[in-house]
């Protein structure tokens, strides 16, 4: 038995319903979806990391996901997980035709517009956009951040788009201005508009820098965490609590946290 076929069993077994485990019983399709982005973004944190073995546990539990949904299918008589990775197999296949099937395209970006309207095609064939639109095939649910820049990157490739970051930057300075105003004006409505403006400047100008706005907002947060804790840990050395310290002194064990990442201090 090889280890997807063990795996597979397992899940079947605890999906059992007379000897089965009473969680795995009580998930469907939408219970599981806060457990798949977690797990998700998991293997995200552990690619980043750079801890091969964290992400190779990180990649089966994401694969458990998998399977979890398909004994569901199966169960429902909907899909199995030998029909999923068919359907994977094909779509590899069809959307690869300079690997599989000897066409040849001259450029990158050609290739990248075959593969765009290959996933709009299919939609279409499966009735998932009810009108053409070369933003159909986006799904609306990724991360905001994430969608924000495949949206601007899809238009782009049809030709909608600043040539370069100078208008980028003069954009943002005027969503900024605007959302001052708004916060003036003090519309709670009108606020978070602008507030969406300003962030989708933001992550047109990662896409200019060829740079992933998800990623270098997961790469802040992470500083902002490994930061706050160095924070925490100084004022812990004093028997304080955070909130028993002044901003200036915060501040202050911020702006050294910053310099030991640096290397310009030693650790105190």
């Amino acid at each position: 038995m090889n280890e997807i076929s063990r795996l597979l069993g397992i899940m079947t077994q605890l999906r059992d319903p007379k000897a089965g485990c009473p969680w795995d019983l009580e998930q469907d399709f939408k219970s599981l979806i806060p457990y798949t982005l977690e797990e998700a973004y998991e293997v995200a944190e552990a690619a980043e990391l750079g801890d091969p073995d964290d992400l190779r546990e990180e990649l089966g539990d994401l694969l458990l996901q998998v399977v979890f949904h398909a004994q569901i299918g199966k169960e429902k008589g909907l899909f199995d997980f030998e029909s999923i990775a068919k359907g994977i197999s094909d779509k590899l296949i069809r959307r690869h035709p300079h690997v599989f099937g000897g066409l040849q395209f001259e450029t990158p970006e050609e290739r990248q517009l075959f593969w765009e309207e290959s996933k709009i095609a299919e939609r279409q064939e499966k009735g998932k956009i009810r009108r053409e639109s070369l933003l159909g095939s986006i799904p609306k649910d990724l991360p905001a951040l994430m969608r924000a820049q495949k949206l601007q990157k899809r238009a782009a490739r049809h030709g909608f788009d600043w040539p370069d970051l100078g208008p980028v930057f003069e954009k943002l300075h005027e969503e900024i201005d605007e959302l001052k105003e708004a916060v003036t004006l003090g519309d709670p409505t009108h606020i978070q508009e602008e507030l969406g403006d300003v962030l989708f400047v933001m992550a047109n100008i990662a896409r200019h820098l060829d740079m992933d706005a998800e990623a270098s907002l997961r790469g802040g947060n992470q500083k902002f965490t490994r930061r706050f804790h160095h924070i925490e840990s100084r004022v812990k050395d004093q028997g304080l609590k955070v909130s028993d310290l002044p901003l200036e002194a915060l501040d202050a064990f911020w702006d050294e946290a910053k310099a030991l990442e640096k290397g310009a201090l030693k650790k105190p």
